[in-house]
């Protein structure tokens, strides 16, 4: 018998880190729509105003924390609280992430570094403190956002995609260690997204033709667009209900289908 609810999230609290804009917003908001209770972090007093203020133009009264993630004492504070005012948290997505486009030889180590602090030792920084909550309440939902760059490598991201990598297999180490607690650990792999972190990719030229990179990434991508953040809605919907119980330690790439693809044989 088919469960009508399977992809309910009624009664669950979601964190969503760096939930503020881009595809973090877009999943929270997406969470939200199935029902969940929205708590996203950011780093300062603007974007938690800003936040705050885009979720209750969606309709969505979230809670909202000024918290740097790299900092494990701020987010077991930040963890503490929302476990006190809502009792629990049931989904966890580590969200937040940068990324530093600079040629290996030319990066400094500490922007290296910096690219994995927050990419990488954030998300197990997190869900360290997430963990013990779970298994106390039977179990839970933590969904880490990898990238492509988890599988392949190109110039001038080598820390991004050390990070990623490195994240895709905390996900898989946390779904190995903490299965048995019926918590499920997976990721997503965004594919090149619409936000604005890539929008210098998406620059027009001086003469208005496409950025060559714009170019190579739609003739890269069998779907010939870029992905937009409502795309993760979906997937995030999807890895955070019971729909996706007997599923963990999985990476979902969300990517047009870059990763299946050779592209086209030149002309």
């Amino acid at each position: 018998m088919i469960n009508e609810n399977l992809f309910s999230l009624e009664g669950k609290v979601a964190l969503v880190t760096g939930g503020a804009y881009g595809i973090g917003f877009s999943m929270a908001a997406g969470l939200a729509a199935a029902g969940a209770k929205i708590v996203f972090n950011v780093r300062s007093q603007k974007n938690l105003e800003r936040g705050l203020a885009d979720y209750e133009a969606q309709g969505i009264k979230a809670l909202g924390f000024i918290c740097d993630v790299t900092r494990e004492e701020e987010v077991k504070k930040m963890v503490a609280e929302i476990e006190e005012q809502y009792g629990k948290i049931d989904i966890l997505i580590n969200n937040a992430g940068i990324i530093k486009r600079i040629p290996m030889l030319e990066m400094e180590t500490e922007a290296f570094r910096e690219v994995v602090d927050i990419d990488l030792v954030a998300p197990f920084i997190v869900a360290k403190a997430v963990i013990p909550g779970m298994i106390k309440n039977g179990g839970g939902k933590i969904i880490n956002i990898c990238s492509m760059m988890s599988e392949l490598g190109r110039e001038t991201v080598s820390a991004y995609a050390a990070a990623k990598g490195g994240l895709k297999m905390l996900t898989k180490n946390i779904a190995s260690e903490y299965g048995q607690y019926n918590i499920q650990c997976n990721g997503l792999g965004p594919g090149y997204i619409a936000t604005p972190q890539t929008a210098p990719l998406r620059e027009p030229q001086a003469d208005g033709s496409r950025h060559p990179f714009d170019q190579f990434i739609v003739a890269k991508t069998p779907m010939a667009r870029w992905g937009e953040p409502a795309d993760f809605v979906g997937p995030a919907v999807f890895l955070a209900s019971d729909a996706s119980d007997f599923v963990n330690g999985h990476i979902l790439y969300v990517d047009g289908g870059i990763l299946a693809y050779i592209g086209k044989q030149p002309s």
